[in-house]
């Protein structure tokens, strides 16, 4: 089965769509007083010229594709990698390589392969661990990268709103002398609706999918620090049933880590308190 919709993206779309119908119903007296192409025209075309010039074309390609993550809920499947190195533990506690090697040609993560394969090859483990914190440090600089260039976009869109404004503002002077509402009030329209444009598209769309993005990377990050956790484990030896106690509070949800909420005393203990 497929990856289910994004709770939260769900609930901020429709919390968008309800902000826009109250604005365009609500406060103009027509809806069309807030269409104005050529005004959005000059918002996306700007946005999206300067953000080609900005960065290399196949990390641009890249980040659109990335925009789908924001619409649905990714897995992580850390409780399945938690299961996957607790049994390799076993098998390796076993002294059993070709059953690891087995197990390790069913895993899908190749950040966990990657470790359990260096273990396998008896390498130093400084050196496993300099690998995967490499490795991890190149995901979240990437992912970091991935992310900047919608926060770009989120600033060159209400720039380029303002440079709407000016040219609106340019053409209606041009027309003021002849006094006719019907030419000066569409390069009006131009002058206001660019710079709302270019704050909208910046606030409700690009911050917010930066923001995601960046979620995204700290989970993740999450889930490699524990398999690293997990292999340095391994390498050392511990025992299968610590390890998997180890791991397990990489995913526990405490409502508070340093104290769990006062609860109620029973009535028995009570009486005896006050006897």
């Amino acid at each position: 089965m497929g990856p289910r919709m994004n709770p939260s993206t769900l609930i901020g779309i429709f919390a968008s769509c309800v902000l826009l119908a109250s604005v365009l119903f609500f406060t103009a007296e027509s809806p069309q007083s807030f269409m104005n192409l050529p005004g959005l025209a000059i918002v996306l075309a700007g946005t999206m010229a300067a953000t080609f010039i900005s960065y290399p074309l196949k990390e641009v390609v890249r980040v659109v594709r990335l925009v789908g993550i924001v619409f649905r809920r990714e897995n992580t499947y850390i409780r399945d990698d938690i299961k996957e190195l607790v049994d390799m533990s076993r098998l390796w506690f076993k002294g059993d390589v070709r059953a690891v090697e087995r197990a390790l040609e069913e895993t899908r993560n190749p950040f966990l392969r990657t470790g359990i394969q260096l273990v396998i090859a008896n390498t130093k483990e400084q050196e496993i661990f300099d690998l995967l914190r490499w490795r991890i440090a190149r995901l979240k600089a990437r992912e970091h990268a991935e992310a900047q260039i919608f926060r770009t976009m989120a600033t060159y869109a209400p720039a380029f709103g303002m440079i709407g404004t000016l040219v609106g503002l340019v053409n209606m002077l041009e027309v003021m002398d002849a006094g006719d509402l019907h030419v000066i009030g569409p390069r009006m329209a131009v002058a206001l609706l660019t710079t709302f444009y270019g704050i909208l598209l910046a606030n409700l769309v690009f911050k917010p999918i930066a923001v995601k993005l960046e979620r995204r990377t700290e989970e993740r990050l999450i889930a490699m620090n524990m398999v690293l956790e997990g292999i340095s484990l391994i390498t050392k030896r511990r025992l299968p049933s610590f390890i998997e106690e180890t791991l397990n509070s990489f995913v526990a949800n405490y409502h508070d880590e340093i104290r769990d909420p006062v609860k109620p005393r029973p009535r028995g203990d009570e009486a005896r308190q006050n006897a």
